[in-house]
């Protein structure tokens, strides 16, 4: 058994990137892309159980975690910096998991090489319209005119109470009260650092790129079907549930599995997502 080790590669750029790496290179590789606010330690509980039957990538995403900032930050340049990851540790074909931001950076990833994916694992992810709820219309008035006061209004959830929210926000008591501070406290210590409200600034706006390739992403969803896992939080307050049937319908086959959690889903119920994610990818 081979243990999760943190590693660094410095990207051509000259950024570096944190990263972990767990089991055996033999096996299929799973990328795991976490959202926001969070890093790759949001799959410290599942990292163990995957390493079992693939070889697990989870790196932090640039100016998240451990790793730099990019001097422009988007999610197409996210996704070519993990893409030089994956070419640089030599993975072909692998499993993705979206969630969050982590969506529109695999979903690049997957499009520019769709012969290398094995499987798609969708967690609180959005790639259509239906994931938009009411409380996205500061965000998307942003996007249709970026002026000051649209962009204050946009990023007001960059607070430590906001960051808060992602874990607990719409989650019922009982489940909230399994979710330890020191994950939303550690994500605000590193928002806080140099460069990195930047980068958080820069990707509320680029998610309005993503969403205008909604069309793009369902043209590659219907030509290669990809074989596809969900796990879904029910109660996430950022992302529609009307989202999950988006999802079923573009992929007809996909198994869906919809847990009485929030939006970071692994907070609370890793060992059901754990077991769910091995069993999907021992079928395959």
């Amino acid at each position: 058994m081979h243990p999760a080790t943190r590693q660094r590669l410095r990207l051509s750029g000259g950024t570096e990137l944190s990263f972990i790496t767990a089991g055996e290179t033999s096996k299929p590789a799973v990328l795991l892309l976490h959202g926001f606010p969070t890093a790759a330690r949001s799959f410290r509980e599942v990292v163990p159980e995957l390493a079992k039957v693939a070889f697990v990538i989870a790196p932090d995403l640039p100016g998240f975690g451990e790793s730099d900032v990019l001097p422009a930050a988007s999610f197409a340049a996210f996704g070519e910096a993990i893409t030089e990851l994956l070419e640089q540790l030599a993975i072909g074909p692998r499993y993705i998991y979206l969630h969050d931001f982590g969506a529109p950076v695999g979903l690049h990833i997957a499009m520019q090489a769709p012969e290398q994916v094995l499987g798609l694992i969708v967690q609180n992810a959005n790639a259509h319209r239906t994931g938009f709820g009411p409380q996205w219309a500061a965000t998307m008035a942003y996007w249709s005119a970026p002026n000051a006061n649209n962009e204050a209004a946009a990023t007001a959830h960059l607070t430590l109470e906001g960051t808060r929210d992602q874990y607990v926000a719409s989650v019922p008591p009982d489940v909230a009260a399994r979710i330890s501070s020191e994950g939303w406290q550690e994500d605000w210590r590193v928002m806080c650092l140099p460069g990195r409200m930047d980068t958080q600034r820069a990707l509320i706006k680029d998610y309005g790129n993503h969403a205008a390739h909604f069309d793009t992403i369902a043209e590659y969803l219907a030509r290669r079907q990809p074989p596809a896992l969900m796990i879904w939080g029910r109660h996430d307050a950022f992302f529609d549930l009307a989202e999950t049937l988006s999802w079923m319908q573009a992929l007809p086959r996909m198994e869906a599995h919809i847990f009485d959690a929030g939006h970071l889903l692994l907070e609370t119920h890793a060992a059901a997502a754990a077991s769910l994610m091995v069993d999907f990818i021992k079928r395959r």
